[in-house]
């Protein structure tokens, strides 16, 4: 590749950029000073999130894609697939460090497991070590892409450390960070110049991403259709279009983080990667910063759901289109990592090319700054000030104000942390190409996965297995990846990797134990998540909690049943507290380390010689939680009160006890809750139980009536004719007729009960089938006739000939009809009219039973289908009857897939007046009978 641009020209444009930056972060500063933030929007917090994507998105996924194709992928459907579970994780995790004030990933871990200093001490040194390959990475990324950018000139590392492009970045960077993330004292809060830079930064990377891509396409290309063809046409690049690099292997050290196969299995390193990835959008520091501690409202998350995957989409367009152009354009003669300035600068449109220089400045400016916020954080307040405060070091014994002395732990992290990852950089940056660095560091921050997750919803997770998980996950870590890389790097012999160290081949880091064939990183996955979800699920079993644990545990698990500000009343405080620490013990720890005028409001009117209670200390320490973080506060309130008063011991135990009488008076109010609706549901279940057993009578009285009828009837017409032989023979015959009639009705009522009690057993025999619906509506209508020309009822019938076939019992369809019939036949008056017609619907046939009877008002529609109802007064309204036979009818033709119900009839005036009433049931269709025409127009 030619020299590009004077280099002059391009340092001038990345510092004019990066003043832009500041321009803006300081603007948003004063926004919010002036009540109308910006960071106040869900738009701006899912623009935020794109802190993901780093120069690993701008430069490393070309390069991982012009070796594996779509295999770059993985890195971004984990996060999209995490984003999936927001309502599930990440709303809980938000809710928890508003309510707990978490200051970092390390405090939110430390606060779950009890307070644990040294949880919190051991996920930010480790979370340091782990990032610190990653914030080479964007130094690495950023000098490499300066010098393809002008050819090599100006700094570089010829010129030896601290003299180089990645200095000069490491150090402006640290200025950023230092100005908008390190101003205030309390963490907890947020930093809206930081986020409003993020945010634009994002946009600003996909901007650049985007104009890259289109003018590669169609600027060198001609178009997708025929850079696709052009890289068909070549078996090399071929491969990369199909799924066979992704999914299966490929030659070692090309993209990949060690040697060997690319995962184990076809689908290895695809689903190593995409579980890396998902942990670290949850684990990596930065990504809890914007994500938890900068959030404003959680409802934001709601959108951030889908506009952060569609910004992942977006970006990522046309990776492998500018792989598969870079390749073509200059084959194996430069970097892939390089392609997105190279291919500009080879299409003559340098000012593109300067674009993606700033687009991929931009995508480790907001990578460094808000990492090293984030990790400032975690060291100041979970490594150095709980050493100082447990130490109690003269100098911070005399210093009535802190506020200095911990923004200065702070700066000074920033600095350092940014000296390591320039001093990785110049050590073993230079052997890994980019994404195999970002994937080291994913690995080390998915270590802090099985403890946060578990705290969310695990109540018997401990302090001693989350730290044993966390340590136990790390030391392989750096085992199986982080001393390898120092090996290949030449810092560290080459037969540790190739021979084990001493030789022992068990040990290898590669093939630990003799794990042959994995590729480095899934290997490492492998045994790094044995070591630690093995090491907290077997000591958290094996362990009991204190106190204080039961309560966060408590706090952290049940967070949504907690109060919104996360205050609960306490019910009852330990007797300790009446002689315990003083309001005016609180109020100078607090104005120690937030200012005077921040303790004065806290404690606004109260005694100072008051003893402070328990609520009141848990109030201190909420405040100091948001400074310096929950172990760190609780320390510095044992060791800042009277002595008098209290031993710093003491203080800690009572400190653990008021958390649990809390744990435990959260507990009790989540009991009364559900104590409360089992009363509702108890109550609710009382009430049917009446209702039952109301209905039971009803229905024993008017069995009983209905069966003493006929009965009384029988058995007097029978002693009539056998105490009176010489009866005469007409009469005699009258008598036999009324005693057949009588039995009759007794049979019909004996078969209802039965039939409901089998079909409440699930006993009845069904012989569900295709049948005619004619003839059985016919014979239906001939067991009924002799009722209708009994009470003079005229009876119409209005049954097509050529009915479509239908599914269902044709016997116990004919019971439905006749169910219906006898219905209208009992409640239409003497000399009244019954009809009797169809129709068809969609995929049904209907069938209706119209009367001009009284009709069923609108609010018994529902209740004459069930047992035992009947419209009308219980005594003197109903006519005679169980009140089963339309509750037979509808479990039958709900069985066989119709509906049933009722409504006025045809001829019927208004719906309220209850005149007429049409029963109507339908029948679903047998096959393609449903488009049968004949009697598709007509209507009731």
């Amino acid at each position: 590749m030619e020299v590009g641009l004077d280099w002059t020209a391009v340092l001038i444009a990345a510092l004019a950029y990066l003043s832009a930056l500041f321009a803006i972060a300081h603007w948003a500063d004063r926004r919010e000073v002036a009540g109308r933030s910006v960071i106040a929007s869900p738009t701006v917090f899912a623009l935020s999130l794109g802190v993901y994507c780093t120069t690993w998105t701008f430069y490393g996924s070309v390069g991982r894609a012009a070796t594996l194709g779509i295999g770059f992928l993985p890195v971004y459907l984990g996060p999209t697939l995490l984003m999936l579970l927001a309502p599930l994780v990440l709303r809980k995790i938000l809710r928890i460090a508003k309510t707990q004030r978490i200051t970092s990933i390390a405090d939110f871990l430390a606060s779950r497991y009890g307070h644990s200093p040294l949880l919190g001490g051991l996920v930010a040194l480790t979370a340091t070590v782990g990032v610190t390959p990653y914030i080479a990475l964007q130094l690495k990324a950023v000098a490499v892409s300066f010098d393809a950018l002008t050819g090599g000139g100006g700094l570089g590392p010829a010129e030896g450390p601290f003299l180089d492009h990645g200095f000069l970045i490491a150090a402006v960077m640290a200025l950023f960070a230092i100005v908008f993330g390190a101003r205030q004292i309390d963490a907890a809060e947020h930093h809206p110049g930081m986020v409003a830079a993020i945010a634009l930064e994002s946009l600003v990377k996909l901007v650049a991403f985007l104009a890259v891509g289109l003018f590669v396409v169609w600027g060198l290309q001609d178009g997708l259709g025929s850079l696709f063809d052009a890289a068909a046409a070549r078996p090399d690049l071929a491969r990369l279009m199909g799924s066979d690099p992704a999914l299966g292997h490929t030659p070692a050290g090309n993209g990949t983080v060690g040697n060997g196969p690319v995962g184990n299995g076809p689908w290895g390193a695809w689903v190593t990667t995409t579980i890396l990835s998902a942990a670290a959008m949850l684990c990596l520091p930065r990504q809890f910063q914007v994500m938890v501690i900068e959030s404003v409202d959680e409802r934001h998350l709601d959108r951030a759901v889908w506009l952060f995957p569609l910004y992942l989409l977006l970006i990522n367009l046309f990776v492998l289109p500018v792989a598969l152009s870079g390749l073509l354009s200059f084959g194996g003669r430069l970097d892939p990592d390089l392609f997105m300035v190279a291919l500009p600068l080879s299409g003559g449109a340098d000012w593109l090319a300067l674009l993606a220089f700033l687009g991929g400045l931009s995508a480790a400016a907001g990578m460094i700054v808000v990492e090293s916020v984030a990790l400032s954080t975690m060291l100041c307040n979970d490594l150095v000030m709980p050493i100082l405060l447990r130490t109690r070091s003269r100098a911070l014994a005399r210093s009535a104000d802190l506020a200095p002395l911990l923004l200065s732990v702070r700066r000074i992290a920033i600095v350092a942390i940014l000296l390591f990852g320039y001093a990785y950089f110049r050590l073993a940056g230079s052997a890994y190409a980019l994404v195999s660095i970002g994937l080291i560091s994913f690995t080390a921050v998915a270590q802090f996965a099985p403890a946060l997750i578990g705290g969310l919803y695990w109540r018997g997770a401990t302090r001693r297995g989350a730290i044993g998980g966390v340590t136990a996950g790390t030391l392989v870590w750096a085992y199986t990846l982080l001393l390898p890389s120092f090996a290949r790097s030449g810092w560290l012999p080459a037969s540790f990797i190739a021979d084990g160290p001493w030789g022992i081949a068990a040990l290898r880091p590669y093939a630990l134990f003799g794990l042959e064939g994995w590729d480095s990183l899934a290997h490492s996955l492998f045994w790094t998540a044995l070591a630690n979800i093995g090491a907290y699920v077997g000591l958290s079993l094996f362990d009991r909690p204190g106190a204080a644990e039961r309560a966060q545990a408590a706090a952290f698990v049940d967070v949504f049943q907690s109060a919104p500000n996360g205050a609960v009343p306490l019910r009852e405080a330990p007797p300790d507290w009446r002689s315990a620490a003083s309001v005016g013990d609180l109020t100078r720890v607090v104005a120690r380390f937030l200012g005077p005028q921040r303790a004065e409001r806290a404690f606004a009117g109260a005694d100072p010689d008051e003893p402070a209670g328990p609520e009141r200390l848990r109030l201190a320490e909420r405040l100091l939680a948001g400074a310096i973080g929950g172990a760190s506060a609780r320390v510095a309130l044992a060791s800042s009160v009277s002595a008098g008063a209290v031993e710093a011991a003491e203080l800690l135990r009572m400190l653990d006890e008021t958390s649990d009488v809390i744990a435990h008076s959260r507990e009790l109010e989540r009991k009364t809750a559900e104590l409360e609706r089992a009363t509702d549901a108890l109550r609710a279940a009382n009430e049917r139980l009446t209702e039952l057993d109301r209905l039971k009578d009803d229905f024993l009285s008017t069995v009983t009536h209905e069966l003493r009828t006929p009965l009384t009837s029988i058995r007097a017409l029978s002693e009539i004719l056998h105490d009176d032989p010489d009866l005469e023979s007409d009469q005699r015959q009258e008598f036999l007729a009324v005693i057949i009639k009588e039995s009759e009705r007794l049979t019909r009522l004996i078969n209802q009960v039965l039939d409901m009690a089998k079909i409440e057993a699930g006993a009845i025999d069904w012989r569900i089938e295709t049948i005619d619906a004619g003839p059985a509506l016919a014979e239906a209508v001939a067991a009924t006739e002799a009722l209708f020309l009994e009470r003079g009822i005229t009876l119409s019938v209005d049954i097509p000939g050529h009915l479509p076939p239908v599914r269902g019992d044709v016997d116990r369809v004919i019971q439905v009809v006749v169910n219906l019939l006898s219905n209208a036949a009992k409640f239409t008056p003497l000399g009244g009219r019954t009809r009797l017609e169809t129709r068809l619907e969609t995929g049904f046939l209907r069938v209706t039973v119209s009367d001009s009877g009284p009709g069923v008002p609108a609010k018994d529609r529902e209740l004459v289908f069930d047992r035992f109802r009947q419209s009308g007064d219980t005594l003197t309204g109903k006519p005679a009857g169980t009140g089963l036979g339309l509750a037979i009818a509808k479990r039958i033709v709900e069985h066989l897939g119709g509906r049933i119900g009722v409504a006025d009839a045809p001829a019927g005036p208004d719906p309220e007046s209850g005149k007429g009433a049409a029963f109507w049931f339908t029948l679903p269709l047998a096959g393609s009978a449903a488009d049968v025409p004949e009697l598709g127009e007509r209507r009731e």
